[in-house]
């Protein structure tokens, strides 16, 4: 669940959530992912949001790096779904023998632990 906190920024054009606020000490923010990530420095309000429309949801884009229970490397996944409390990303890494390709992982949101980009 995100921390109650965090103030959701909207694209203006159709109001999609680009991801969030963090208080980062007096005045300053930190732009977040909507699920939990760093989307840039701590600095003055203006600053995040302009971080966050810059990057837009680009990150849906990216490849991404998922940390599972008793494997030494992480596998890489891409974002298929995020909601408010939960993420679904996908299998894309062809050296990984424990799921098919395309085999979905829900994770609680935020997901700062396991989720790193690639």
């Amino acid at each position: 669940m995100i921390p109650p906190d965090w103030t959701a920024h909207h694209r203006e054009e159709d109001g999609e959530v680009l991801g969030y606020l963090a208080p980062a000490g007096e005045g300053a923010y930190t732009p977040m992912t909507p699920f939990g990530h760093a989307a840039g420095e701590p600095g003055a309000e203006a600053d995040a949001r302009a971080a966050l429309d810059a990057r837009g949801l680009a990150y849906l884009a990216d490849p991404w790096r998922l940390r599972l229970p008793g494997r030494a490397e992480p596998i890489t996944v891409r974002i298929v779904e995020v909601g408010p409390d939960r993420m679904r990303v996908a299998n894309a890494d062809f050296g990984y023998e424990g799921a098919d390709l395309g085999h979905v992982f829900t994770l609680d949101v935020p997901e700062p632990g396991r989720l790193s980009p690639a």
